[in-house]
């Protein structure tokens, strides 16, 4: 009785998992599970499984693990291009790059699935030339473009109130975060995000969405959410069919950012 449940079981598993994989709807994700039945048995050679890879983490959390790809340690641009392709011409100084109407930049390298740490940090000087204080999007806006595609928003929302999901740590123009974790401008800021890409089949259907999970300043406030596409300005967001691995963006929108000690793991495909 007990093998006949555990393969009743896995057959509701698979059979609902089949249906997931041939279908776009975000919303498929639950799993049917019989009580009483053990789908996922323990395998008979577990002392024998294959060992996961070491790495040496980095000497704190937010310094780079031994199996990272370092974008920037603090001076070297060389990993970045500017938006016409050529070197990157943003201001280096004091261990960060500076973004203030030199262009968005972008890595030379491509990549797809990834963890990706960033530092940032948003002007102390809010107000504009009339020395009135700027509010909502006026307030150091840039972010972070997975794939140059989709956004994390980079926004000063420290006491600043603005469009739930153009705030920071939004997915930008979709889902704002579950929480304002903002430190106060001047301050250090850091992202850690884990992102998975879209997949698309022969034809260009878009068969498993863009997934991304984000932890503002250490706290969770994207879970493992998809993106309706890719982020636009008032826009819904749309799936067009691009490469596996596209470039990183940091996006230069005419405020003046700051972002240092950034680097990426590069994730085994699921």
């Amino acid at each position: 009785m007990k093998t006949k449940a555990m393969l009743m079981g896995l057959c509701a598993v698979l059979l609902v998992i089949s249906s997931c994989a041939t279908t776009t709807n975000k919303t498929c994700s639950k799993i049917l599970i019989p009580a009483g039945t053990e789908p996922f048995p323990w395998p008979e050679d577990f002392d024998n499984q294959p060992q996961p890879t070491v790495i040496t983490p980095g000497p704190e959390d937010r310094l780079p693990p031994s199996d990272a790809i370092v974008l920037f340690e603090g001076e070297d641009i060389s990993p970045w291009l500017g938006d016409d392709g050529e070197t990157a011409r943003c201001k280096v100084e004091n261990g960060y790059l500076e973004l203030n109407h030199t262009g968005s930049i972008h890595t030379k390298q491509a990549f797809g699935d990834c963890q990706l740490h960033v530092e940032w940090a948003c002007p102390t000087d809010i107000k504009d030339k009339d020395g009135n204080i700027k509010s909502g999007q006026e307030r150091g806006n840039s972010g972070v473009y997975i794939m140059g595609l989709y956004e994390i928003q980079v926004l000063d929302s420290y006491q600043n109130k603005t469009y739930p999901f153009g705030s920071t740590g939004a997915m930008y123009g979709q889902y704002p975060p579950m929480v304002n974790t903002c430190r106060q401008p001047g301050q250090w800021q850091s992202f850690d995000i884990i992102f998975r890409r879209p997949l698309f089949d022969k034809d260009g259907n878009v068969i498993r969405l863009a997934r991304v999970t984000i932890l503002h300043n250490g706290v969770l406030v994207q879970d493992s959410k998809t993106f309706n596409g890719s982020t636009q300005f008032e826009k819904s967001g749309s799936y067009t069919p691009h490469a596996d691995k596209l470039p990183i963006m940091l996006q230069d929108h005419g405020d003046t950012i700051r972002y240092r000690n950034i680097w990426i793991r590069e994730l085994p495909e699921l």
